[in-house]
């Protein structure tokens, strides 16, 4: 990624206490752990959020706008922190080009019509990869009958579902985590994902992974914290389409999920 002539590589972040300096004292950065949780501010609303939760694009050395959801690329950077549908509009109406040349400070820039899709191509391989490491880790439990087992017991923080699981089998493993985390009747749910059983097999190695559940671990970040963060992330950028609210909805492959083969490993 290229830094703009005269440009310092850390404007984006002189650029977000700036726009601080006049906000109350509510609206400055949360702290945690005696740590001040940076922020940056959204190129597009101008609303100034935890940088954890926005999306941050940089520039390749031809002028290229791409992604950086790890946040890692050299030089300057801007942030967004809105939906894919209001990307896509901002993209067609000129608004996004116009703000990212106020923020790169220079208007050669290619914004490519297929960013919003690169971008939530990015932020889906970024949970895949998370939840690899977490089951190399030990922290993912899988196969419907030993999450059942861990929930009761309490070791199990948060429960997943892919898009395609069924009504029931999610119903049954939910009623297992609400027991084990002392929710009974709270109507809590597990968590539907924005990602379908094929999907979680190949990030998980494993064949049909319909549900998993992340193991509480004690310390100062958890595997939970890690993982929900990865998808909160995904899932504002979609808009929530995949909301755990939609737990009725049918699934498109109906079989039990009690018979999946992952679960006799």
């Amino acid at each position: 990624m290229r830094t703009p002539t005269n440009e310092s590589v850390s404007t984006d972040i002189a650029e977000c206490s700036e726009a601080r300096v006049s906000e109350p004292v509510s609206a400055r950065p949360h702290h945690k752990g005696g740590k001040a949780e940076p922020e940056r501010k959204c190129i597009l609303t101008g609303e100034v959020s935890p940088r954890a939760g926005l999306i941050r694009l940089a520039v390749s050395p031809d002028g290229l706008v791409l992604p950086d959801v790890q946040a890692k690329a050299p030089g300057r950077g801007a942030w967004i922190g809105v939906t894919r549908a209001e990307l896509e509009q901002a993209t067609e109406d000129g608004r996004l080009r116009g703000a990212l040349s106020r923020a790169f400070k220079t208007g050669a820039l290619e914004i490519s019509p297929e960013l919003p899709h690169m971008i939530e191509a990015a932020l889906v391989r970024t949970v895949l990869d998370r939840l690899g490491l977490e089951l190399r880790g030990g922290n993912i439990v899988l196969g419907s009958q030993r999450i059942a087992d861990s929930a009761r017991k309490g070791e199990v923080v948060l429960v997943c579902h892919a898009s395609d699981a069924s009504a029931d089998g999610m119903s049954k493993l939910d009623q297992a985590w609400r027991v084990g985390q002392d929710k009974e009747g709270s109507g809590a749910r597990g968590l539907r994902l924005p990602l379908d059983r094929a999907a979680l097999s190949v990030a998980l190695g494993r064949e049909n992974v319909v549900h998993f559940g992340v193991i509480g671990r004690h310390g100062r970040t958890t595997a939970a914290d890690r993982v929900s963060s990865a998808l909160e992330r995904l899932m504002s950028f979609q808009g929530d389409v995949h909301s755990s609210d939609e737990a009725s909805r049918d699934t498109a492959n109906p079989r039990d999920d009690a018979g999946e083969p992952h679960d006799k490993i």
